[in-house]
């Protein structure tokens, strides 16, 4: 199943780290079959005080997903990014095709934080 990393990335001071960690990590990714799905644009706010960019990079798997973050080619840029920005990061995994909202009710109990 594919899997997601997600970052929602704030107070990003652009500048020549995040220019050099941009130019390298694409390389980072290739060997994982790593690819962005989303990364920044133009965003249109339909509910809530949304801050930041969001970065939704894809992978094959969940394996995939943590051997590039765990990488040393990863490891070795990726200071350049958390020194000059804030923010979160997860890994995700994807759903199926045919997934339905109610699935989620046979894997957990409802509760807080389920939508």
């Amino acid at each position: 199943m594919a899997s997601y990393a997600v970052a929602r990335l704030h107070h990003v001071e652009m500048g020549p780290d995040i220019v050099a960690y941009l130019e390298a990590i694409d390389a980072t990714l290739a060997p994982f079959a790593g690819r962005f799905v989303i990364h920044g644009g133009d965003k249109e706010q339909l509910e809530g005080a949304w801050s930041g960019d969001l970065i939704v990079i894809g992978f094959p798997d969940r394996a995939a997903a943590r051997a590039w973050y765990a990488s040393p080619a990863y490891q070795a840029i990726l200071p350049l990014r958390t020194r000059n920005s804030q923010g979160d990061v997860i890994l995700i995994d994807g759903v199926g095709d045919d997934h339905r909202a109610t699935d989620i009710l046979s894997r957990q109990a409802v509760g807080p934080g389920v939508a």
